[in-house]
């Protein structure tokens, strides 16, 4: 966690000549996050390679939701041809660890990450790209892509295709509100003036309400108690329009692209912690095809994917 040599540079036509750059994150991509302090002010400086990283999305999405009234990091100064970006620094209060210092305040935090979601779903997606067939498919198609090989499998690709064509059909028109993609406890703030700072949201698109729902609840890298879970989607549901079909429906198609998004970090990306996710995720999905939405899907698995390759195979393989 080296900063960029011209990071200097950048700082000074930003106005924080001198500032000190510490290393504060990195993540799944190439993105790496500094902060920079001078004095009692800090920021945050993201590097993002431009030529693994195209920044105008997050911008985009930055300036989207700041419009319809969501805590997303102000940008301070950005040089896209640099790959660096200056943001307001939400601090270090974030959901997860929060959370498992303070395990009583869990529920009062995820209604407030629920009720924040109902807002976002009332507002308009603006001119984010739409979350349509093509992207689902491109995403659950990483599951045979990367999955299937490690545990030394052989896949039915067309007919993988087939199935979440027939099971997604019903829903993958829906482009109607702002899709975070990514909303969990580590990619939520928790901010001084009692709101929540959004993180990681690049990749937004315009799509289907319960995605998010399942980025929160169906959580990769925590536990969520089931009893949780429904106090959560039945609060949702006190507010906005709930479809227990859909929500299972985008649960198994995110947890299949999360299997094979941890192996490919894994295996092409030399970064294997993320195999100790992989049981959390396989239960999740298993519940997830239980949902008779979900038939040609679990059919697929059924026929392709054995119980030996599934959860417990990570228990020798996870870092």
């Amino acid at each position: 966690m080296i900063p960029p040599a011209h990071a200097p540079a950048f700082l000074d036509t930003a106005g924080w000549t001198g500032a000190e750059i510490l290393p504060l994150a990195g993540d799944a991509s190439f993105r790496r996050y500094f902060r920079v302090m001078r004095g009692d002010e800090t920021a945050v400086l993201m590097d993002a390679p431009p030529q693994h990283e195209d920044s105008r999305p997050f911008l985009a999405v930055a300036r989207h939701l700041e419009t319809i009234g969501f805590r997303a990091p102000r940008i301070l100064a950005e040089n896209l041809d640099a790959g660096l970006i200056l943001l307001e620094d939400f601090g270090d209060a974030r959901m997860k660890e929060v959370i498992d210092a303070e395990p009583a305040a869990e529920h009062l935090i995820y209604g407030q990450a629920i009720d924040l979601l109902a807002d976002l779903h009332g507002a308009a997606a603006g001119t984010l790209p739409p979350y349509d067939m093509p992207v689902y498919q491109r995403e659950a198609g990483l599951f045979p892509e990367w999955y299937m090989p490690a545990v030394g499998l052989t896949a039915d690709a067309d007919a993988y295709t087939a199935a979440w064509d027939a099971a997604l059909a019903p829903i993958a028109n829906d482009q109607s509100i702002t899709v975070l993609r990514d909303y969990h406890a580590e990619n939520i703030m928790l901010l001084g003036d009692g709101s929540l700072g959004l993180l990681d949201f690049q990749d937004a698109l315009a799509g289907h309400a319960a995605y998010d729902l399942v980025s929160l609840l169906q959580d990769a890298r925590r536990d969520v108690d089931p009893a949780l879970e429904r106090a959560m989607i039945d609060r949702y549901a006190a507010r906005r329009p709930f479809d227990e079909a859909a929500y299972a429906l985008l649960g198994a198609q995110r947890n299949a692209k999360i299997l094979g998004i941890f192996t490919r970090l894994w295996k092409r990306d030399g970064k294997p912690r993320y195999l100790a996710f992989q049981p959390r995720v396989w239960r999740y999905l298993e519940r997830d095809l239980a949902h008779p939405a979900l038939a040609p899907v679990r059919a697929w698995f059924d026929a392709h994917v054995p119980a030996q390759a599934r959860a417990s195979f990570w228990a020798d393989h996870a870092a």
